[in-house]
């Protein structure tokens, strides 16, 4: 498990790893379970990063914070919500037509316009979290909740590329273990925040399904990556408006 467990931390992160692990598909199927424990790490990274900087300039300490949240994460969940953005755009309503819009690798006018608000929002959450100290549940709730999406993601539709890391993990990927770490996990955050903020999450992880079903009758890894980055800045809306 901990074999799984650094391969998760691996493809998720930048982190200046170099684990010699033997790759299998079932192992690579079983980094999945470890996720969100991924995402709670990210968080505790940011508090740290967090707690370093001066508590009188709360609006660059969000741009840092941010910073540090992409540069962790190598951009990948950005990538992955910019070639959903692209695809839905230019797809035309096609199922074979965005899924080849989604493996070009240039990012069109749409992608871009959908980033730069999506981490202005994101930006905007993080520095009334600062202004108010009330940083804690956010950075930690908003990495977990997001890298949770994938899970159930996972656990409720149909993988389409036959090919590839993600097939791997779709055919192999641990049943039981995964919905058992998913309701632990939503109970866990029902305790820890708000009812207003789950549901809008699971709300919100259900009309990404629902989309990727009309659209591509099924989900990629780009859909997984727009869904960690949707759920992220989901929950740090949530939590900054019932903060105010």
């Amino acid at each position: 498990m901990l074999a799984s467990f650094a391969l998760a931390l691996q493809f998720l992160t930048r982190l200046p790893l170099n684990f010699n692990i033997p790759i299998s598909e079932q192992r690579i199927a079983q980094s999945v379970l470890f996720y969100p424990l991924v995402g709670l790490l990210i968080g505790a990274i940011l508090l740290l990063v967090n707690n370093l900087l001066p508590t009188h300039t709360p609006a660059l300490n969000a741009a840092i914070i941010l910073t540090v949240w992409v540069l962790l994460t190598g951009g990948l969940h950005l990538d992955g919500l910019a070639d959903c953005c692209d695809a839905w755009a230019g797809g035309l309503g096609d199922k074979e037509r965005s899924l080849a819009i989604m493996q070009d690798p240039a990012a069109g006018p749409i992608a871009v316009i959908f980033l730069i608000l999506l981490l202005l929002l994101k930006w905007t959450a993080l520095q009334s979290f600062l202004q108010q100290q009330h940083v804690l549940i956010p950075l930690l709730l908003a990495p977990f909740l997001g890298r949770l999406s994938i899970l159930l993601l996972m656990l409720s539709s149909v993988y389409i590329r036959k090919n590839g890391l993600g097939s791997a993990m779709h055919r192999h990927l641990p049943q039981k273990a995964a919905k058992l770490i998913v309701l632990s996990s939503l109970l866990f955050c029902f305790w820890l925040t708000n009812i207003n903020t789950l549901f809008s999450v699971l709300i919100l992880i259900l009309l990404i399904r629902y989309l990727a079903l009309q659209r591509l009758q099924g989900v990629t890894g780009d859909v997984y990556g727009a869904s960690v980055e949707i759920i992220e800045t989901t929950v740090l809306i949530s939590l900054a408006l019932s903060n105010g």
